[in-house]
Parts: structure tokens; sequence; C-alpha cells
């Protein structure tokens, strides 16, 4: 049986990989799973700094492989659904809580829960193929689902957030990046290549710094006010001020070479 997920590590890089090529790589149980997982054992791999989120086949994720989640009848229909529903939405909460910032390459569809992961990362790049949709309401159900009412509103502001959840129409890589859904349009074969490229640079940054600056992030987004975001901040950078790798990028800085991190 195929693998849901393939893993690539290279050094401190994580290559994650959905892997049902042949089914648009929609999401069926085992790959929800296998994604849950992964990414809440992120939470202890301190080898791993940052992960990279592509998908194998001419899609990223054309959302929910609607067969594969099979009611045997013993929970109910609703308990059923319930299920389903939760175990998706689970896979994008463990991407936020993890400390490693994900970085997306997207081609293709990306429609519904694969809409999601995109915007559960934390940077995206996309092919020129990329199509995003909130395809949820186009079934019948709500435009808000997996997220969506929380990330698009923040991303592209509240116009745009509303046109796109509220009809489920396309948004293409181009107009994407207009709008900073996306950071960049880059060729499909240069994807890859682009993410490392910029993982790379993460790598330059203090390892606790870089999980707190996601942390950071996080927060801040829903800050109650300026100065509590500026709580964040300053305590966050007292901290940091005190480990051994801040007194090694000192001395880097002044000796003009790269600094050696051991994340202490």
């Amino acid at each position: 049986m195929t693998n849901p997920i393939l893993i690539e590590q290279r050094g401190p890089i994580e290559i994650l990989s959905l892997n049902r090529p042949d089914k648009l790589n929609t999401m069926n149980e085992d790959m929800i799973f296998a994604l849950q997982d992964y990414f809440r054992g992120l939470q202890k791999r301190l080898d791993v700094r940052v992960v990279l989120f592509r998908a194998e086949g001419r899609a990223f994720c054309a959302g929910l492989d609607i067969g594969a989640w099979k009611d045997d009848g013993s929970l109910g229909k609703v308990q059923h659904v319930w299920r389903t529903q939760r175990a998706i939405a689970t896979v994008m909460q463990l991407m936020r809580q993890c400390p490693q910032p994900i970085i997306a390459l997207g081609q293709g569809a990306a429609c519904g829960g694969g809409f999601s992961l995109l915007l559960a990362s934390d940077v995206r790049f996309g092919a020129p193929s990329l199509k995003m949709n909130a395809a949820y309401i186009k079934i019948g159900l709500g435009g808000c689902d997996m997220g969506s009412s929380y990330f698009l509103p923040r991303m592209v502001g509240s116009s745009i957030a509303a046109e796109l959840i509220l009809t489920g129409r396309f948004i293409h890589a181009k107009r994407a990046a207009q709008y900073g859904l996306i950071s960049e349009v880059v060729e499909e074969k240069e994807l890859l290549a682009t993410g490392l490229a910029l993982a790379e640079e993460m790598l330059d940054t203090a390892p606790m710094g870089l999980r707190l600056s996601k942390d950071a992030l996080n927060r801040n987004i829903d800050a109650q006010s300026f100065e509590a975001a500026l709580a964040i901040e300053d305590r966050q950078q007292v901290m940091l001020s005190m480990t051994d790798d801040s007194r090694e990028a000192a001395r880097a800085f002044f000796a003009k070479r790269k600094p050696d991190y051991k994340d202490r």
C-alpha cells in the first residue's frame, strides 16, 4: 500500500510530500492521520528546523476524498461527520502549533481542505498553475471551514475574503501573489529550489530565535493591543539575549564570520 505522505530529510530541513497523485492528493483517512502524527511529532523534534510542504503530481490537494471516509454505522451519522471534520481541522491546528516554520509549495488545484493546508503554512510559493478555492460552499456547506474564515481576512482583507468564501470561486496564482496570499509565483520546476533557498536563509538564524519568532507571529496576529504585542516581544527578546547562541551571534558579527549555533 502506497504511503499517503513521504518524508525526506536534508539535514535540519525536512520535505513533506502528499503522495496520492492519482487521486489529486485528495484527503483520505490514512493521509489525514499520517499528517496528524507527523505535525504532532514535530513538537519534540528539535533536529528539524524548517519544513517544506509539497505534493506529488499535478495538484497540491483537490480537497476531501469523500468516498474514502467509510461510515460503518457504529457512530451514527452526526458523530461520523464530526469525527471527519475534527480529524482534518486538527491537522491545521497542529501546523500552527509546531515550532518549525512551514514553507508550502503549491501547484495545480488546492481546493477546500487543500486550500486550508496552504493557508495554515507560514510561507507559500505557487506555480503558475496554482488555483485555490474555499470549495466547501460548492457542496452545500458553508464557505467558512478548516480555518478559512480565520486565515483569509487576516491575509487578504475582508472584501476579498468575503468574495472567495461566499462564492467558492478560484483565485489563481497571479492574483494571489498580488494580494500577498502567496509570496511569489515560481515556475513549477523551480518550486523546490525556491523553498530550499528560503529554508537555508532561515537556518542562518539562531534555532530558538526562529522557533519563538513563529510563536510570536502566531500570538500577535490576535494581540488585544499594541502593548500586548510588545509585551510578548519584550519578554522573548530578554530571554533570547541570555542564550549562548545570542553571545555567539555577537562574536560572529564582530569577527565577520557565520555563527556556529548550538541551540543553547
